[in-house]
């Protein structure tokens, strides 16, 4: 099930990792967004001022609340986690835009797991954004992505291998044709030059592409 309708819409993945400041994440929301909530996720809805579209879970740390909403009941013993099943159930359904909130922040391992989506969007054609209070993540990979000085810092760091042909202009520190890699990260705390925008582009891998919005 893909439409042109789902292409055009954005849709925004809400875990349950500690939101410290909903307000603070309600500025990001679209009207049109269709919210997909995975399990202790609802616990979020009411902050953030919207309701679900669709819950997703195995409802192993909230309980399913039988509400006149769709809802897929996953089963506990799997493979991919609430979120992943989410984020795959919402690309069969045609959504190529993500934001994913209420997945940082708590347990390390489900943090880096759900870094781990922006790759899986990327492979099915899509493209996610990780939103904090103070903080945006996304990934960098064949089309270039732009930041603007609004941003404190920025920082790129190699995600899943080695990153190659890595430019960056407009910023502090511009590189050019260079290689970041996971061994060591070359590319953390940038700034973008007063007034302008900088630019990053990658030949070949991943960068996580982290900008912090408060020193």
């Amino acid at each position: 099930m893909c439409s042109k309708a789902s292409e055009a819409r954005r849709c925004v993945i809400v875990g349950g990792a500690p939101i410290a400041d909903a307000s603070a994440l309600r500025a990001f929301l679209r009207p049109d967004d269709f919210f997909v909530f995975c399990d202790c996720g609802l616990r979020h809805a009411s902050a953030l001022g919207v309701s679900p579209d669709l819950i997703v879970g195995d409802f192993d740390s909230y309980e399913n609340p039988h509400a006149a909403v769709e809802t897929i009941v996953l089963p506990r013993e799997k493979d991919d986690t609430d979120a992943v099943f989410a984020a795959r159930e919402a690309v069969r359904r045609g959504f190529r835009e993500f934001l994913l909130l209420g997945v940082t922040g708590a347990r390390l391992d489900h943090t880096l797991g759900n870094l781990s989506l922006l790759c899986l969007l990327e492979g099915l054609g899509a493209h996610g954004v990780i939103r904090e209070e103070e903080a945006e993540i996304e990934l960098v990979a064949d089309r270039p992505v732009e930041i603007d000085d609004a941003v404190a810092c920025f920082s790129l760091l190699a995600f899943g291998g080695t990153a190659r042909g890595v430019t960056i202009r407009g910023a502090k520190y511009p590189l050019e044709n260079a290689e970041i890699s996971c061994a060591y990260p070359y590319g953390v705390s940038n700034e973008v030059l007063p007034g302008k925008v900088a630019r990053v582009t990658v030949r070949d891998g991943f960068l996580l592409l982290v900008r912090n919005f408060r020193a």
